[in-house]
Formats: C-alpha cells, structure tokens, sequence
C-alpha cells in the first residue's frame, strides 16, 4: 500500500482536470494502477481520491460491518456509494474530476490536494483555508488526541 505526503496548491482546467502532482506518482506502490476511485468525503467539503487497493480494503471493511439486508445498513450502503467514480489519469498524467461531484465541493480555479496516508483529498483552496484550524487549536487538538 501506498503512503502519500505532502499537499499542492494546482490549478484545475475548465474540463475538471488537474494534474497529478509527481510526488504522487512516485509514491504509489508497485501494485497500484493509475485509476483511482473518487468519492465525496463523509465529513469535509472536499474530494477524497482511493487507490483501487486501499478503496477495495476500504469496501472490505464497511461489508464485514454492514448487512445488506438491514434496512437502516442498506441505506447508508446507497449513500455511501452514491456519489463515487472510478476515474483514470490520462496520458499527460490529468485526473479528470467528474463534473457533478466537482460542483458538489466548490471545486473552481484553485484547488489544495494533500496525502492523507492512504488517500488523497482534493479541496478548493478557498475551503481549505477555511476548514483549518489555528496553529494553537491544533497544538491543543494534538495534546488531547496523542497524550491521552
């Protein structure tokens, strides 16, 4: 599996694509294809962009905690999956953003990505800096999440 780091201010075309910052590509894993599955994030305004490994582990886990025959699991099954695309980069190394999920976050002119491990979320820069916490909220944040 593959660790992504860092975070990249780029510009997106009026297609809705992006180039995908190199350092990424670098850090895919042998295993990893250039098509990738994109999907609204369930807490932010934003994208989050899955290797088809880390997706598949993802859909793993939701399964073998969900029974497709409850009603209230079915429900959140269809929601989850609902706003997500498998998307591929093209041969200039683009990610083409499908147009109603870009439109979903606020995705314009100027977009923030950035590894989060196994995934890579896409912002607009806009909401990024909006979402952010203080320099001093984060310093309490990660003495209340690390110390405890």
């Amino acid at each position: 599996m593959c660790i992504f780091t860092g975070d990249f201010q780029i510009k997106i075309d009026p297609k809705g694509r992006f180039v995908f910052p190199s350092a990424f590509l670098g850090q895919l894993s042998e295993d990893d294809s250039k098509t990738f599955v994109v999907k609204k994030d369930l807490y932010e305004k934003c994208l989050t962009v899955y290797t088809q490994s880390s997706w598949r582990e993802r859909v793993e886990t939701i399964k073998s905690r969900l029974n497709p025959f409850n009603k209230v699991h079915n429900s959140f099954l269809r929601e989850f999956f609902k706003d997500t695309a498998e998307v591929e980069l093209d041969s200039s190394n683009r990610l083409l953003v499908p147009k109603r999920l870009a439109e979903d976050v606020g995705l314009e002119k100027d977009i923030c990505v950035i590894g989060l491990g196994d995934k890579i979320e896409v912002w607009s820069t806009q909401a990024f800096e909006d979402s952010r916490p203080s320099k001093e909220d984060f310093a309490n944040l990660a003495q209340e999440l690390l110390c405890n």
